[in-house]
């Protein structure tokens, strides 16, 4: 198997394609393979000189090498989400060039500690977490991060045992970003590194929350969860957890809803009366038949697709126009098949005609056909990036949306290892 190594030119990325260029060619030279891949985002007038050092140093040591550049526009705010976004598609397309199966990245144990730090601040959910040993991304390719547990100092070590150097992103010490805070807290607050999490444990929850998510949970069309649970559970933190992942696929989200939500939902939820609360572009609605949630009908923003286009709708349908003629992709509004359809699958009339207003519908010029428009539910939680300890739930939702499950990481036994 080949393995990409993201190597910006820092120490970390540096010592990882060095410990495992060392270890390979110790033990594994005929089974395994290097490339690495430099990002250049263009952002600093030095980034494309510092990519033809990395260039050079890989070359140095036989391994391929592979610049990948950022180019268009930048976004004026958020920008090291963009920058994130852009460097994970980027790698993977090398990966795809470059016949990879697997990206290893260089994120250590000091960067683990500062994402919890982070995500705690940001007062997230039930199932905050740290980073997973092995991501997925974009449903085609695991990023695995064997330097986790260890220290940024012993790195560095490393490297200075064998005479070689790095260089620093001066973006790392600009107070202006998230991380480069959380660091600085970490450095003068003894306190700040009390932040800690169990993977193993992380897994077994998500593996329970997938068996309650079978026991009560019901999909239909994409569009309505039939929830089956008593008031007296529903300060169980593995359905929380469950309950918030489809509240953020039904919303069309990337995340589920923060922690001050939650309780608003416990408090909703233990009430004996029926009744509606929306949250997370969601609406919670009990009856006496039941609780099902489905997304409001608000802030549903058309979508037009030229011929052979693939876009995304209300971040929860990708569709693809195989026409050669544009189409468009608008909210149902009441006024299509969906609410006939969800009242034959047994849904009360109220509940199918609400959650149809959000229904996804096709136009096309003329009343010409749309046979040939394809639709697929998105889960927008884990499409992107699934932790590998979530596997089993996300492959769990992934079926109720009639969704096939993620593939598994390509070194399954490593991993779990890893995950130990």
């Amino acid at each position: 198997m080949r393995i990409l190594v993201a190597i910006s030119g820092g120490s970390d990325s540096k010592g990882l394609l060095l410990a495992l260029n060392e270890a390979i060619e110790a033990a594994e030279p005929n089974r395994l393979s290097l490339v690495a891949c430099t990002v250049d985002h263009a952002l600093r007038p030095e980034s494309a000189e510092e990519a033809q050092g990395v260039a050079a140093f890989c070359a140095s040591i036989g391994v391929p090498h592979l610049t990948m550049r950022w180019d268009g526009p930048k976004p004026l705010t958020g920008i090291q989400a963009a920058a994130r976004a852009a460097r994970y598609r980027l790698l993977a397309d090398a990966a795809e060039r470059l016949e990879a199966g697997c990206i290893a990245t260089g994120h250590t144990g000091d960067d683990q500690r500062e994402t919890i730090l982070m995500r705690t601040q940001r007062a997230q959910g039930p199932g905050a977490s740290g980073m997973a040993s092995a991501t997925l991304y974009d449903r085609r390719i695991w990023v695995l991060r064997p330097f986790l547990d260890l220290e940024r100092a012993s790195i560095r070590a490393f490297l200075a045992a064998r005479s070689a150097t790095w260089f620093d992103d001066p973006s790392n010490a600009n107070p202006v970003f998230e991380r480069v805070r959380a660091r600085a807290e970490l450095a003068r607050s003894p306190q700040a590194k009390a932040g800690a999490w169990d993977a193993v444990a992380r897994a077994r929850s998500s593996a329970r929350a997938a068996t309650l998510i079978a026991r009560h949970v019901r999909v239909h069309a994409g569009l309505v969860a039939e929830i089956t649970r008593t008031p007296a559970e529903e300060r169980d933190v593995d359905w929380q957890r469950a309950l918030l992942a489809l509240v953020a696929v039904i919303g069309g989200r990337a995340h589920i809803p923060a922690a001050d939500t939650v309780e608003r939902l416990t408090t909703f939820l233990q009430q004996a009366t029926p009744g509606r609360l929306t949250a997370g572009r969601c609406v919670f609605d009990r009856r006496s038949s039941g609780l099902y949630l489905y997304r409001e009908a608000r802030g549903l923003q058309a979508l037009r697709l030229a011929g052979g286009e693939t876009g995304l709708w209300d971040g929860r349908f990708r569709v693809h126009n195989g026409r050669d003629a544009p189409v468009s992709v608008v909210a149902e509004g009441g006024r299509g098949p969906q609410q006939q359809r969800l009242i034959a699958a047994g849904l009360p009339p109220g509940v199918a005609g609400r959650a149809s207003l959000s229904a996804p519908q096709i136009l096309a010029e003329n009343g010409e056909s749309v046979a040939s428009v394809t639709i697929e539910p998105r889960i927008g939680l884990y499409d992107t990036f699934l932790p590998g300890f979530d596997r089993i739930m996300a492959d769990r939702i992934a079926g109720l949306f009639g969704r096939a499950h993620y593939p598994p990481p390509p070194v399954h036994d490593l991993l779990t290892e890893m995950e130990r």
